[in-house]
């Protein structure tokens, strides 16, 4: 197995300044780990996530890895995870495998598109994943429209859970979804008349600066209390 992308999720019942803290201290202190190929620290948002107000008590990791074995490395031996896992409360660990990714994030595309013969590929959970930085100028337009975009999603058939994460507040936005399968994600796409409304004015009004949508294999699913 080649690329492999990781995002985790630590909450926090102590430690809440310590976490925040790390928003800005625990970027460059990875700037250097060998075969890490792309990496963002994330804050997320209140509630089921969609929310203008943070959830102070819950952050999370997104890393792109060469393979399995360099993240596996890093991961259970680099000091700043260690320091995560040592006072964050509770861990829930998604491995994944991308196969289809357009847009930039920071002016990349860090997703490698993976083409091979997966093992009961169709029993495999979906994981969606989107960001966008929103232009000045259309943050009320972006935001207004939020409560419609995450009721749609929540009485979407076939979502097992969404979170919406991010860099900045307001500005640079995330939303990670996991679905039973990619007919739940396609029908909800194209069929969901909400979320297409809601597509197609953002492409008229121009909201986004930069955006990206990536799709992935949930390869696993691990969730470990901590302290």
């Amino acid at each position: 197995m080649d690329q492999i992308t990781t995002l985790t999720f630590f909450k926090f019942k102590n430690n809440k300044f310590w976490a925040l803290k790390q928003m800005g201290l625990a970027q460059n202190k990875l700037k250097d780990v060998k075969d890490l190929e792309f990496y963002k620290f994330l804050g997320t948002g209140g509630g089921q996530g969609f929310s203008l107000w943070p959830d102070f008590s819950m952050y999370a990791f997104l890393g792109v890895w060469k393979n399995r074995d360099a993240y596996k490395k890093c991961f259970d031996s680099f000091n700043i995870f260690l320091e995560y896992k040592e006072r964050a409360d509770f861990q829930r660990n998604l491995e994944l495998i991308s196969i289809k990714s357009h847009g930039f994030w920071n002016g990349k595309n860090p997703f490698k598109s993976q083409k091979f013969a997966l093992r009961d590929a169709n029993k495999k959970k979906a994981v969606v994943l989107t960001r966008a930085t929103i232009n000045w100028n259309r943050l009320f337009q972006f935001w207004k429209a939020v409560p419609k975009a995450s009721k749609a999603i929540e009485n979407a058939s076939g979502v097992e859970f969404f979170k919406g994460v991010g860099e900045w507040p307001f500005i640079q936005q995330a939303t990670i979804s996991i679905w039973d399968n990619f007919d739940s994600v396609n029908k909800f796409a194209y069929n969901n008349k909400s979320h297409s409304d809601i597509i197609k004015t953002t492409r008229q009004n121009k909201w986004y600066k930069e955006d990206l949508f990536s799709r992935f294999y949930l390869i696993s699913d691990t969730t470990k209390k901590l302290n």
